[in-house]
């Protein structure tokens, strides 16, 4: 065979490095979308960045319940020991107690170790018999918040309060979110022919469980997105009624029951309700059961309150 010419053997050579050159560029689709990335240049099949999820204010509706309020302090301990972040509190009644405190800037243990500590004596301060229209006047409550708080407004709380009493003359509801703490948790825990009426700018003021048995509703004026309510009320079947007192709390659960159920269908994302069926609102007693109850309320719903927290900032 004639050999062939350097020139041709160069051209054959060209020709065969080009193949090859091609062929390591070129995947077996064959596509160019589908060619091998070069450091430094953006790819085309980069999968997209998930969507940043946008921060969503969580709100914390105490609800009303008297001595069984302590249940609310193991609820939140629980919350904090699950980094769950709350951004605002609404409280009434017993609710409004352990939320000043805890919207102050106490924590759950804190709040743990006043709990128990607390006299009961303390907060009571009867009034004289020719003042008839509370056993209590509230006073001492009035000064026991504003005490352990340093004398803080509600306005210059760590989280955004709101305190929820009732307008004994309209019977309308109203939303303390600024002034004197002691002064509107009172009014919101006067629960009538139990506590005189707080008197303030011209009106008078009573128990917030009246028109707001567990403030969800308030929590989201107050501008929560996603609303966890405590409910501490007995159940009318399972109330107590071995005292006066229980007789009058039993009657408030059984009027509470509509205007409740609705508020916390309509507003409230999860509610949390602690097993406190034998515990009396008037049993100061219990107050370390009822802290567990809550913790274990807690415990016992985190997977729906993760679930649907989860939902709730994805859909934001």
């Amino acid at each position: 065979m004639k050999p062939s010419s350097p020139r041709l053997a160069r051209r054959n050579f060209s020709l065969a490095a080009a193949s090859a050159v091609l062929a390591a560029c070129t995947t077996t689709g064959g596509s160019k979308t589908d060619s091998t990335p070069v450091a430094g240049t953006p790819t085309t099949n980069t999968p997209p960045l998930d969507k940043p999820q946008r921060s969503i204010r969580v709100g914390l509706a105490l609800g009303g319940g008297a001595a069984r309020g302590f249940a609310h302090i193991g609820v939140i301990k629980a919350l904090e020991a699950r980094n769950i972040q709350v951004d605002l509190v609404a409280g009434t009644s017993a609710g409004s107690v352990v939320g000043a405190l805890y919207a102050s800037g106490m924590n759950g243990f804190a709040l743990n170790k006043l709990a128990l500590n607390m006299d009961e004596a303390s907060i009571s301060d009867w009034a004289m018999p020719f003042r008839t229209r509370g056993f209590l006047q509230g006073v001492a409550l009035q000064n026991y918040l504003n005490t352990t708080l340093n004398n803080r407004p509600i306005e210059k709380m760590v989280k955004p309060l709101g305190v929820v009493a009732t307008d004994l003359r309209t019977g309308q509801p109203i939303l303390f979110q600024r002034g004197n703490t002691g002064i509107a948790v009172r009014a919101s825990c006067s629960v009538p022919s139990i506590f005189e009426p707080v008197k303030m700018g011209g009106h008078e003021y009573v128990d917030g469980g009246l028109v707001s048995p567990v403030p969800a509703s308030f929590a989201r004026k107050m501008g929560a997105d996603f609303v966890i309510a405590v409910d501490i009320s007995q159940r009318p079947e399972s109330g107590v009624t071995a005292s006066s007192f229980d007789v009058l709390m039993q009657t408030f659960t059984i009027m509470g029951q509509t205007i409740k159920t609705y508020e916390l269908d309509k507003y409230a994302d999860v509610v949390i309700r602690p097993n406190l069926a034998a515990m009396s609102g008037s049993d100061f007693s219990q107050r370390n059961a009822a802290i567990l109850a809550g913790e274990e309320a807690v415990a016992k719903m985190m997977p729906e309150l993760q679930r649907k927290l989860a939902a709730s900032r994805s859909a934001a």
